[in-house]
């Protein structure tokens, strides 16, 4: 599945592509957010789960340029892609 297939899912629909076809390789905490991170094919994703009010808020691929990367950084060694 493509990255621009995967955005056109509803939010409901990604869960489950997670769920079936992801790995999942670790949470952060990110001010109201706890923050899952998978591995879907070659790319990973964010899975923003608000814990307050008990929903996810949004699901979108990683940007690596994001300073949210010190945090995983500190936790694993993503692939860095040239």
């Amino acid at each position: 599945m493509s990255r621009e297939d995967f955005k056109t899912l509803t939010l409901q629909k990604k869960i489950q592509k997670l769920y079936i076809d992801g790995t999942f390789v670790v949470a952060i905490r990110y001010y109201t957010h706890k923050v899952n991170l998978y591995l879907l094919g070659n790319e990973y994703v964010e899975v923003f789960y608000n814990h307050k009010q008990d929903r996810i808020d949004k699901i979108d691929f990683l940007n690596r340029e994001h300073t949210r990367m010190k945090f995983y950084l500190d936790q694993i060694n993503l692939k860095i892609e040239s």
